[in-house]
């Protein structure tokens, strides 16, 4: 369960690098983003990680699972991870770019909100 990992410190592996290009659908990632070593999520994958506050190209990322997106029409949730603090709103702006196509609900951290 997701919810388990809020407020857990993470190390993130960095697949998708702050302006690379996604391999199918062409889009620049205004992020880093990746996944969890050593995990598995619902879609029989390791489990995704959208790093905010990040202003390089990262490999690896060690920070604080600040929020989870929660995709009500799709298997895939995703983990929100930071050492920086965020609203709501700024998270919803900074995944917009992916999470446009989904239904999705933020939720976050007791001490993020």
């Amino acid at each position: 369960m997701l919810e388990d990992y809020l407020g857990k410190k993470v190390v993130v592996k960095v697949d998708r690098p702050l302006g690379s290009r996604h391999p199918i659908y062409n889009y620049i990632y205004p992020l880093n983003y990746g996944y969890i070593p050593g995990t598995i999520a619902a879609d029989g994958e390791e489990i995704d990680a959208y790093i905010l506050g990040e202003s390089i190209s990262l490999d690896e990322y060690e920070g604080s699972v600040i929020g989870i997106v929660h995709r009500k029409n799709d298997v895939e949730d995703k983990l929100i991870v930071s050492n920086n603090d965020y609203s709501l709103e700024e998270i919803q702006k900074l995944v917009h770019f992916q999470e446009q196509y989904f239904d999705t609900e933020i939720i976050m951290t007791k001490d993020s909100l």
